[in-house]
Protein backbone atom coordinates (compact mmCIF):
# COMPACT_ATOMS: atom_id res chain seq x y z
CA UNK A 1 0.00 0.00 0.00
CA UNK A 2 2.81 2.30 0.96
CA UNK A 3 4.58 1.60 -2.52
CA UNK A 4 1.40 2.20 -4.38
CA UNK A 5 0.81 5.72 -2.39
CA UNK A 6 4.53 6.38 -3.25
CA UNK A 7 4.15 5.72 -6.78
CA UNK A 8 0.93 7.46 -7.78
CA UNK A 9 2.08 10.86 -5.58
CA UNK A 10 5.44 10.73 -7.43
CA UNK A 11 3.68 10.31 -11.14
CA UNK A 12 1.46 13.24 -10.19
CA UNK A 13 4.63 15.27 -9.00
CA UNK A 14 6.45 14.20 -12.25
CA UNK A 15 3.48 14.85 -14.57
CA UNK A 16 2.64 18.02 -13.47
CA UNK A 17 6.59 18.67 -13.35
CA UNK A 18 6.61 17.79 -17.05
CA UNK A 19 4.06 19.83 -18.18
CA UNK A 20 4.91 23.20 -16.53
CA UNK A 21 8.34 22.97 -16.93
CA UNK A 22 10.29 19.87 -17.63
CA UNK A 23 12.42 17.58 -15.15
CA UNK A 24 9.74 14.94 -14.07
CA UNK A 25 12.25 12.21 -13.78
CA UNK A 26 13.64 13.83 -10.83
CA UNK A 27 10.65 12.96 -8.95
CA UNK A 28 9.83 9.35 -11.04
CA UNK A 29 13.30 7.77 -10.82
CA UNK A 30 13.44 8.16 -7.16
CA UNK A 31 9.78 7.11 -6.21
CA UNK A 32 10.90 4.04 -8.13
CA UNK A 33 13.79 3.41 -6.67
CA UNK A 34 12.60 4.03 -3.29
CA UNK A 35 9.75 1.03 -3.83
CA UNK A 36 12.52 -1.35 -4.33
CA UNK A 37 13.98 -1.19 -7.95
CA UNK A 38 17.66 -1.56 -8.70
CA UNK A 39 18.70 2.05 -10.63
CA UNK A 40 18.44 0.78 -14.50
CA UNK A 41 15.26 -0.71 -13.94
CA UNK A 42 13.67 2.59 -11.83
CA UNK A 43 15.18 4.35 -14.96
CA UNK A 44 13.19 2.36 -17.37
CA UNK A 45 9.91 1.88 -16.02
CA UNK A 46 9.94 5.69 -14.94
CA UNK A 47 10.91 6.40 -18.67
CA UNK A 48 7.63 4.07 -19.84
CA UNK A 49 5.45 5.52 -17.26
CA UNK A 50 5.62 9.29 -18.04
CA UNK A 51 5.54 9.07 -22.22
CA UNK A 52 2.51 8.43 -22.85
CA UNK A 53 1.90 11.98 -21.86
CA UNK A 54 5.09 12.96 -23.74
CA UNK A 55 3.56 11.64 -26.74
CA UNK A 56 -0.33 13.76 -26.04
CA UNK A 57 1.85 16.77 -25.99
CA UNK A 58 4.08 15.91 -29.08
CA UNK A 59 0.59 14.85 -31.02
CA UNK A 60 -0.72 18.24 -30.25
CA UNK A 61 2.40 20.10 -31.63
CA UNK A 62 3.20 18.29 -34.65
CA UNK A 63 1.49 21.00 -36.92
CA UNK A 64 3.88 23.28 -35.28
CA UNK A 65 7.29 20.81 -35.69
CA UNK A 66 9.13 23.30 -38.13
CA UNK A 67 12.82 23.17 -39.40
CA UNK A 68 15.41 24.76 -36.66
CA UNK A 69 18.31 26.36 -37.81
CA UNK A 70 17.24 24.95 -41.74
CA UNK A 71 17.82 21.51 -41.01
CA UNK A 72 14.71 19.56 -42.05
CA UNK A 73 12.22 18.16 -39.07
CA UNK A 74 12.85 14.48 -41.13
CA UNK A 75 16.62 14.67 -39.69
CA UNK A 76 16.05 16.22 -36.83
CA UNK A 77 13.35 13.48 -35.60
CA UNK A 78 15.91 10.60 -37.26
CA UNK A 79 18.77 11.60 -35.38
CA UNK A 80 16.67 12.09 -31.90
CA UNK A 81 14.98 8.22 -32.48
CA UNK A 82 18.57 6.67 -33.38
CA UNK A 83 20.10 8.67 -30.41
CA UNK A 84 17.23 7.48 -28.43
CA UNK A 85 17.80 4.09 -29.45
CA UNK A 86 21.88 3.81 -28.67
CA UNK A 87 21.19 5.62 -24.87
CA UNK A 88 18.87 3.22 -24.16
CA UNK A 89 20.90 0.26 -24.95
CA UNK A 90 23.71 1.86 -23.27
CA UNK A 91 21.87 1.88 -19.98
CA UNK A 92 20.78 -1.62 -20.14
CA UNK A 93 24.14 -2.57 -20.28
CA UNK A 94 25.31 -0.21 -17.44
CA UNK A 95 24.80 -2.42 -14.33
CA UNK A 96 23.26 -0.79 -11.64
CA UNK A 97 25.99 0.13 -9.25
CA UNK A 98 27.82 1.93 -10.88
CA UNK A 99 24.67 3.56 -12.84
CA UNK A 100 23.86 4.43 -9.22
CA UNK A 101 27.58 6.42 -9.11
CA UNK A 102 27.00 8.03 -12.62
CA UNK A 103 23.37 9.09 -12.05
CA UNK A 104 24.32 12.43 -9.37
CA UNK A 105 26.27 13.48 -12.53
CA UNK A 106 23.12 12.90 -14.79
CA UNK A 107 20.85 15.19 -12.14
CA UNK A 108 23.39 17.67 -11.71
CA UNK A 109 24.27 18.28 -14.77
CA UNK A 110 19.87 18.61 -15.37
CA UNK A 111 19.77 20.51 -12.28
CA UNK A 112 22.06 23.11 -13.86
CA UNK A 113 20.34 22.71 -17.40
CA UNK A 114 17.48 23.71 -15.45
CA UNK A 115 18.59 27.01 -13.67
CA UNK A 116 21.19 28.17 -17.00
CA UNK A 117 19.65 26.54 -19.31
CA UNK A 118 17.82 28.96 -21.34
CA UNK A 119 20.44 31.42 -21.05
CA UNK A 120 23.72 29.34 -21.53
CA UNK A 121 23.19 29.20 -24.85
CA UNK A 122 22.41 33.07 -25.02
CA UNK A 123 25.56 33.97 -23.56
CA UNK A 124 27.51 31.09 -25.08
CA UNK A 125 26.40 32.70 -28.49
CA UNK A 126 28.76 35.87 -27.95
CA UNK A 127 31.59 33.27 -28.16
CA UNK A 128 30.61 29.98 -30.15
CA UNK A 129 28.70 30.20 -33.53
CA UNK A 130 28.03 26.58 -35.27
CA UNK A 131 26.26 25.61 -38.09
CA UNK A 132 23.48 23.05 -39.17
CA UNK A 133 25.67 20.32 -39.74
CA UNK A 134 27.26 20.65 -36.12
CA UNK A 135 23.83 21.20 -34.89
CA UNK A 136 22.70 17.89 -36.14
CA UNK A 137 25.13 16.07 -34.78
CA UNK A 138 24.63 17.55 -31.07
CA UNK A 139 21.11 16.87 -31.41
CA UNK A 140 22.02 13.41 -32.36
CA UNK A 141 24.04 13.28 -28.90
CA UNK A 142 21.30 14.59 -26.95
CA UNK A 143 18.93 12.07 -28.61
CA UNK A 144 21.31 9.62 -26.82
CA UNK A 145 21.32 11.70 -23.50
CA UNK A 146 17.44 11.52 -23.81
CA UNK A 147 17.47 7.46 -24.07
CA UNK A 148 19.77 7.20 -21.23
CA UNK A 149 18.66 9.74 -18.75
CA UNK A 150 16.98 12.71 -20.36
CA UNK A 151 16.78 15.16 -17.14
CA UNK A 152 16.04 18.40 -18.43
CA UNK A 153 16.90 17.59 -22.20
CA UNK A 154 14.02 20.23 -23.59
CA UNK A 155 16.46 23.33 -22.05
CA UNK A 156 19.30 21.55 -23.40
CA UNK A 157 18.08 21.68 -26.72
CA UNK A 158 17.08 24.88 -26.18
CA UNK A 159 20.50 25.88 -25.70
CA UNK A 160 22.00 24.30 -28.49
CA UNK A 161 19.62 25.89 -30.91
CA UNK A 162 20.96 29.15 -29.52
CA UNK A 163 24.22 28.50 -30.61
CA UNK A 164 22.89 28.90 -34.36
CA UNK A 165 20.98 31.65 -33.59
CA UNK A 166 17.41 30.19 -32.61
CA UNK A 167 15.92 32.62 -30.06
CA UNK A 168 12.57 32.50 -30.00
CA UNK A 169 11.32 29.88 -27.31
CA UNK A 170 7.80 30.18 -28.05
CA UNK A 171 8.02 28.84 -31.79
CA UNK A 172 10.80 26.30 -30.47
CA UNK A 173 8.53 24.64 -28.19
CA UNK A 174 6.74 22.26 -30.73
CA UNK A 175 10.06 20.74 -32.16
CA UNK A 176 11.39 20.82 -28.54
CA UNK A 177 8.42 18.87 -27.49
CA UNK A 178 8.70 16.77 -30.02
CA UNK A 179 11.94 15.84 -30.33
CA UNK A 180 12.32 15.32 -26.70
CA UNK A 181 9.42 12.63 -26.91
CA UNK A 182 10.82 10.93 -29.93
CA UNK A 183 14.42 10.04 -28.28
CA UNK A 184 12.11 8.74 -25.04
CA UNK A 185 9.67 6.81 -27.19
CA UNK A 186 12.69 4.86 -29.30
CA UNK A 187 14.06 4.30 -25.57
CA UNK A 188 10.74 3.01 -24.38
CA UNK A 189 10.29 0.85 -26.95
CA UNK A 190 13.62 -0.75 -26.50
CA UNK A 191 13.45 -0.96 -22.36
CA UNK A 192 9.52 -2.86 -23.44
CA UNK A 193 11.02 -5.18 -26.00
CA UNK A 194 14.10 -5.79 -23.59
CA UNK A 195 11.66 -6.43 -20.21
CA UNK A 196 13.47 -4.24 -18.23
CA UNK A 197 9.87 -2.59 -17.23
CA UNK A 198 8.45 -3.59 -14.09
CA UNK A 199 4.97 -3.19 -15.23
CA UNK A 200 2.80 -3.19 -11.71
CA UNK A 201 5.02 0.41 -10.72
CA UNK A 202 4.96 1.29 -14.06
CA UNK A 203 0.87 0.93 -14.91
CA UNK A 204 0.51 3.09 -11.41
CA UNK A 205 2.80 5.64 -12.12
CA UNK A 206 1.45 6.02 -15.95
CA UNK A 207 -2.10 6.49 -14.79
CA UNK A 208 -0.51 9.15 -11.98
CA UNK A 209 1.44 10.90 -14.73
CA UNK A 210 -1.34 11.48 -17.20
CA UNK A 211 -3.63 12.75 -13.99
CA UNK A 212 -0.51 14.85 -13.23
CA UNK A 213 0.26 16.09 -16.42
CA UNK A 214 -3.50 17.86 -16.92
CA UNK A 215 -3.46 19.07 -13.36
CA UNK A 216 0.02 20.49 -14.01
CA UNK A 217 -1.07 22.45 -17.45
CA UNK A 218 -4.06 23.85 -15.64
CA UNK A 219 -1.98 25.04 -12.84
CA UNK A 220 0.15 26.36 -15.41
CA UNK A 221 -2.02 29.08 -16.18
CA UNK A 222 -2.70 30.40 -12.61
CA UNK A 223 1.22 30.22 -10.91
CA UNK A 224 3.83 32.87 -12.26
CA UNK A 225 6.50 31.09 -14.04
CA UNK A 226 9.07 32.60 -11.82
CA UNK A 227 7.37 31.07 -9.40
CA UNK A 228 7.11 27.64 -11.28
CA UNK A 229 10.60 27.51 -12.26
CA UNK A 230 12.29 27.91 -8.56
CA UNK A 231 10.15 25.44 -7.20
CA UNK A 232 11.14 23.03 -9.97
CA UNK A 233 14.89 24.34 -9.64
CA UNK A 234 14.75 23.68 -5.48
CA UNK A 235 13.32 20.31 -5.96
CA UNK A 236 15.52 19.19 -8.67
CA UNK A 237 18.24 20.48 -6.32
CA UNK A 238 17.51 18.79 -3.08
CA UNK A 239 17.05 15.52 -4.54
CA UNK A 240 20.37 15.41 -6.63
CA UNK A 241 21.82 16.16 -3.24
CA UNK A 242 20.53 13.24 -1.81
CA UNK A 243 21.49 11.16 -4.70
CA UNK A 244 24.80 12.35 -3.89
CA UNK A 245 24.48 11.53 -0.27
CA UNK A 246 23.26 8.25 -1.35
CA UNK A 247 25.98 7.30 -3.90
CA UNK A 248 29.19 8.60 -2.22
CA UNK A 249 28.21 9.22 1.76
CA UNK A 250 29.42 6.69 3.89
CA UNK A 251 28.56 3.40 4.41
CA UNK A 252 24.98 2.31 5.70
Amino acid sequence: MDGFVLLALGGLLAGAMNALAGGGSFVSLPAMIATGLPSVQANASGTVALFPGQVTSAWAYWDGMHPVAGVRREYLLAVSVVGGLIGSLLLLWTPSRAFDFILPWLMLVATLALAFGRRAGVVLRRHVHIGPSAMLAGQFFLGIYGGYYGGAIGLMMLALWALVGEHDIKSLNPPRIMLASASNVAAAAIFIIAGAVRWPQTLIMLVAGVVGGYGGARLGRVLPGPVIRALTILCAAAITIAFFVRAYGPPK
